[in-house]
């Protein structure tokens, strides 16, 4: 059974930062893209940042950019999500998601990720 667990959420003040993690098993993702994605309450789930399986490629959402870290770490067959200058507005239960291939097109879409983590939460106070 492919499992995808997410980690390191919680509450800070505007500002401040948080360290993601994607924990996978069941199966091995170093040779997938894998991604982040969020959703803010009332809002619609949006893509915040993906990666490639070699980890040399990285793409963000304009929202994170400068901000947000995504990398990861094949031997682990984990990825984190990095985050610094926090705002309320990033505020939202963030996901992590996995594609079965290396595809690195259409990388917003979350129906192109075919495993997905429960979600943390992350609360930015001001």
């Amino acid at each position: 059974q492919v499992m995808v667990v997410e980690s390191g959420g919680g509450l800070v003040q505007a500002g401040g930062s948080l360290r993601l993690s994607c924990a996978a098993s069941g199966r091995t993702f170093s040779r997938s893209v894998m991604g982040w994605f969020r959703q803010a309450p009332g809002k619609e789930r949006e893509f915040v940042a993906a990666i490639s399986w070699t980890g040399s490629s990285t793409y963000y959402a304009d929202s994170v950019k400068g901000r947000f870290t995504i990398s990861r770490d094949n031997a682990k067959n984990t990825e984190y999500l990095q985050m610094i200058s926090l705002k309320p507005e990033d505020t939202a239960v963030y996901y992590c998601a996995a594609r079965d291939g290396s595809s690195w097109s259409s990388l917003v879409a979350g129906s192109t990720y075919n495993y997905w983590g429960q979600g943390t939460q992350v609360t930015v106070s001001s």
